[in-house]
């Protein structure tokens, strides 16, 4: 049965010291098969590498921009072939893309911020995309954006993407977890990963949004490093830190 939506604030108390492990198999014991884990980064994969080891049904999806990197593609495809799963990409509305395209060119964002392109190219996709599911799996975690992600808890009723008639329940098995515990499972597990973070890219987004980081910078300095830190988010995750009530 899924989780009763009075009892998620106390599930999301009680699992906060528990492993991403044991989050992700709650997940999927209440939701499978209608649960899907959204894939695009390192933590992503980390994700589905545990989800293949519970052995339950769970989709994963993925949002192609049509600006990703040719590095990342090859990523998806390696995933796709390790695991053997099927990723179902997600593309943008061809009209709305060509129409800001013909308006704006290809680079707009650069002088009117990058929330008009994110949500033609994003946050649209995520609507189709989790339209069939009871709930999803994201790989954020509290330390990536202390200005915007510091309160995610590991489950919660999404209130950006969840409808009267179709609540949707959101998992964040890594909240707790760091960069480098991260890496530590990638190594330990030997888990696919994008090529580009061996080359000083450590938050991949889409190829004119992300550029490698200096030593020093915080992950996310290198996602639309024009703007201010308070903006750093697409709109895929704007209500992540709202409370659970």
């Amino acid at each position: 049965m899924p989780l009763a939506l009075d009892v998620i604030p106390a599930t999301a108390a009680e699992f906060a010291s528990r492993s991403p492990q044991d989050i992700l198999s709650l997940a999927l014991a209440e939701y499978s098969p209608e649960i899907g884990i959204s894939f695009s980064g390192a933590e992503d994969v980390v994700l589905i590498d545990m989800a293949a080891r519970l052995g339950r049904p769970y989709r994963v999806f993925t949002l192609d921009t049509g600006r990703l990197h040719p590095e990342t593609y090859q990523f998806l495809e390696k995933v796709r072939s390790h695991y053997g799963i099927t990723i179902e990409a997600v593309f943008p509305q061809p009209e709305a893309v060509q129409d800001l395209v013909r308006k704006k060119g290809l680079f707009s964002f650069y002088q009117d911020g990058h929330k008009e392109c994110c949500g033609i190219r994003k946050v649209e996709p995520l609507v189709r995309a989790l339209a069939p599911l009871r709930a999803w799996v994201t790989g954020q975690r509290k330390d990536q954006s202390p200005s915007t992600r510091a309160d995610i808890p590991v489950v919660q009723l999404d209130r950006t993407f969840s409808t009267a008639a179709r609540p949707l329940v959101k998992f964040n098995p890594l909240s707790f977890w760091t960069s480098q515990q991260v890496w530590g499972y990638i190594r330990d597990h030997d888990v696919p990963y994008n090529a580009l973070h061996d080359r000083g890219f450590i938050s991949i987004g889409c190829e004119p949004c992300t550029r490698p980081t200096n030593p020093g910078q915080h992950e996310r300095a290198g996602r639309w490093w024009w703007e201010e830190e308070t903006k750093k988010e697409c709109g895929l995750h704007v209500a992540s830190t709202a409370s659970t009530r």
